[in-house]
């Protein structure tokens, strides 16, 4: 398999569905989200994303569908087509209360940034914006509170 570039990442099996992915989110909002091309191309339920962001499950890799891998591959190619779409990077935690949420096993930092990367329209307030699939709004830190 051959590693993921700026130079191929086009030609990837799963890039046509992040696009399509995208493109949907991007009608309803000017942020994408990692784990909103997750819901998106059918690879996490959003039941288990809830119960991620309750605690019940220790990190979100743990439901999402695909090996890490994949899932790897999806993310480079969303942060590619993000940056050809001209789109902004955020790193954006994700706590409940005083806790960080993870997404990962390894707990790796750059694996974490790379799932809490979410892309920005330029120009968008983070006020303003809102994801009609998950209801959290974007701010800069997401804080899961029930």
């Amino acid at each position: 398999m051959k590693k993921i570039t700026l130079q191929n990442y086009s030609e990837d099996k799963y890039y046509p569905k992040v696009v399509d992915a995208v493109d949907k989110i991007l009608i309803h909002g000017g942020e994408v989200r990692p784990i909103d091309v997750f819901i998106k191309m059918g690879l996490v339920e959003k039941k288990n994303i809830e119960s991620w962001e309750n605690g019940q499950i220790p990190y979100l890799e743990m439901v999402l569908h695909g090996s890490l891998s994949k899932l790897n591959r999806i993310l480079r190619i969303i942060r590619f087509h993000a940056h050809d779409l001209n789109l902004r990077p955020k790193i954006t935690p994700y706590k409940r209360g005083k806790k960080v949420l993870r997404f990962s096993k390894s707990g790796d930092a750059k694996l974490e940034e790379a799932y809490s990367r979410h892309f920005v329209k330029i120009g968008q307030s983070g006020a303003k914006r809102r994801d009609s699939e998950t209801g959290i709004s974007g701010n800069q830190m997401v804080e899961i509170t029930k």
